[in-house]
């Protein structure tokens, strides 16, 4: 897995704002399934968190809600999500998320001063 997504851009289609298109296929508790653009994997206190897109049938984000998980590796280096069950540990997952997308706007604005 991987992020090239450039949120301060993102209209919901990672084709769109050069995300390399980077897809996970998660099945919910009723076992539908809904496949999620990879915003970001980050830190948030002393765990890993990911946060995912939802897309629909047409690979678009209309709403812009973002799911956010607990991020891990099992022993074979396989990417692991686990639910975030706590509200104290959501808040923590869902500042670090807010604080990685105001480094990547403060990114683009320095990206933008350094072309001019």
């Amino acid at each position: 897995m991987s992020n090239n997504c450039d949120e301060t851009k993102c209209n919901g289609d990672c084709a769109s704002c050069g995300g390399d298109g980077v897809t996970v296929t998660l099945t919910l508790d009723d076992d539908s399934t809904v496949e999620c653009a990879i915003v970001g994997i980050f830190d948030g206190g002393d765990k890993e968190y990911i946060a995912l897109l939802p897309l629909d049938e047409n690979g678009q984000n209309e709403d812009g809600e973002v799911y956010l998980y607990r991020y891990s590796k099992d022993t074979n280096g396989q990417p692991k999500l686990e639910n975030i069950e706590s509200d104290e540990e959501y808040e923590i997952a869902s500042d670090a998320f807010d604080e990685l997308l105001d480094s990547m706007e403060y990114d683009e604005l320095v990206s933008e001063d350094e072309l001019n």
